[in-house]
């Protein structure tokens, strides 16, 4: 699927179930990394990531581009479009648009798999869990400033 095939699909589901004509530009967008679609407000334009057509399939294309056409029209009647408002709450419901897109395969971001650092004290034995490493030639131990090493790694 290219540009202007997306475009058709766009205004075809803002036509069927909206009920609206679609009159901006909607797009590919492959530096999209951690969403599957994006509504512009400045310039009303609907930018698709390409992944989740190319991963998950036309049928989560559609649900994507039903969620930001719920932004898109909500946004140009001057209704309430923000994920909170009761305005959009309402609307997805009605057109069957899904709160979030599915995550991609293989994407851990999104799957709640986080790494975690382990340092301790070599003094104290006091344990640091981090997400970051720290750089233990210049941090020392809160407790009694002694040095501080890397244990291991892990993810929880």
């Amino acid at each position: 699927m290219d540009d202007l095939e997306l475009q058709r699909l766009v205004e075809e589901i803002s036509l069927v179930e909206f009920g609206k004509p679609f009159r901006h530009k909607a797009y590919f967008n492959s530096r999209l990394k951690t969403t599957g679609g994006r509504y512009m407000l400045s310039t009303h334009h609907v930018e698709i990531n390409r992944k989740y057509l190319e991963q998950l399939g036309y049928q989560e294309l559609c649900g994507i581009i039903k969620h930001e056409l719920c932004h898109y029209h909500l946004h140009i009647e001057g209704k309430g479009y923000k994920h909170q408002d009761r305005d959009f709450k309402i609307l997805m419901k009605a057109v069957g648009a899904p709160r979030f897109c599915s995550p991609l395969p293989g994407d851990n971001r999104r799957n709640g798999d986080k790494k975690i650092i382990i340092y301790s004290c070599k003094n104290c034995g006091q344990e640091y869990h981090r997400r970051r490493n720290i750089n233990t030639q210049k941090y020392v131990c809160g407790k009694c400033r002694g040095k501080l090493v890397k244990k291991n790694e892990g993810k929880i």
